[in-house]
């Protein structure tokens, strides 16, 4: 493992082009000046890999990109954010993949994307000899990682755990061959960290508690839902537990998942208990709702627990 390693993110590496607000696209060639638009490193391991690098964790991103120019320039936002990219792959076969958000003035994100190469990561030795030795493995992309879904990816997890690393794991965009991905990874996975309304449409459960149980029962110590504006659920097999948002001035809500559990990590890494740690991880999604894309907002740890202590939360 690289010296000082302490998070290593695995999977979808994307690169975000963002613009606010776009309530109507012009007709023919016409142009509409809009406020602000940028660039960021994003998807659900590329997302919290920058998050966690803000918040002070040594991280390392594990990831494939295209070896066209987008892929250059994602490389070097990862590196100018301290990420680690010792162990990001160059694919020939896709271009880096990447995705057009067109942020309205409601705060909805109708969004273009184009797969690239980061569905085709492969893990050689020298990867998963680093992922293994992690002290925390987060494992974003569940069921839109070609290579390791079907049992692969499990084996490194397996492994991980058993050198004593907290593994957690997103997905993004269910589909048919998430369920499938997931029942093979979960049993090695300590936190898992899925959006509720993600988790219920492929559990086909409707109520927190249902899925909460649908999934403990596939094999994780714990799941923590993400559930937008009214908080997260912190599901365990005694218990579930509601940490309500912080009311913030909304700009825009990409990549509030994936730095949700960036600042879980964080928290747990510092010695936060796991209430704490999902507290702290609301607090690190409330500030990059404050921003345009996935890395607003946060400047560093101790700035973070100050406002987690100040701001007020959301009666929702």
């Amino acid at each position: 493992m690289t010296k000082g390693a302490e998070c290593v993110c695995v999977g979808l590496t994307i690169l975000d082009i963002l613009g606010r607000h776009i309530d109507v696209i012009p007709e023919g060639n016409k142009t509409s000046m809009i406020e602000q638009i940028r660039t960021t490193p994003a998807g659900t391991a590329a997302g919290p890999a920058v998050i966690a690098a803000k918040l002070g964790l040594a991280t390392t991103l594990v990831g494939a990109i295209g070896t066209d120019d987008m892929g250059d320039y994602l490389l070097g936002m990862l590196k100018k954010q301290g990420v680690g990219t010792d162990y990001i792959q160059r694919r020939t076969e896709l271009s880096t993949a990447a995705t057009m958000l067109a942020v309205n003035s409601r705060g909805d994100r109708p969004n273009f994307h184009a797969v690239g190469a980061t569905i085709l990561l492969e893990i050689d030795e020298k990867t998963r000899a680093h992922i293994v030795q992690g002290r925390f493995v987060h494992w974003g992309g569940v069921g839109t990682m070609l290579n390791l879904d079907g049992g692969a990816g499990a084996e490194i997890l397996k492994e991980a755990a058993s050198n004593g690393a907290v593994v957690t794991c997103d997905f993004i965009a269910p589909g048919p061959q998430t369920m499938p991905a997931l029942k093979l990874v979960l049993p090695h996975v300590k936190y898992f960290m899925p959006s509720l309304d993600e988790a219920q449409e492929i559990a086909g459960t409707s109520t927190p508690e249902d899925t909460a149980r649908f999934y403990l029962d596939l094999g994780p110590q714990a799941c923590v839902f993400k559930w937008g504006a009214k908080g997260s659920l912190l599901a365990t097999r005694d218990s579930l537990t509601r940490i309500p948002a912080f009311a913030v001035s909304v700009v825009d809500t990409t990549g509030c998942g994936d730095s949700y559990c960036a600042g879980f990590i964080a928290g747990l890494a510092r010695g936060f208990d796991v209430v704490k740690a999902c507290r702290f991880g609301t607090a690190v999604s409330a500030l990059v709702a404050t921003g345009l894309g996935s890395d607003a907002g946060v400047t560093g740890f101790d700035d973070t627990v100050k406002l987690m202590e100040s701001l007020p939360v959301l009666d929702a």
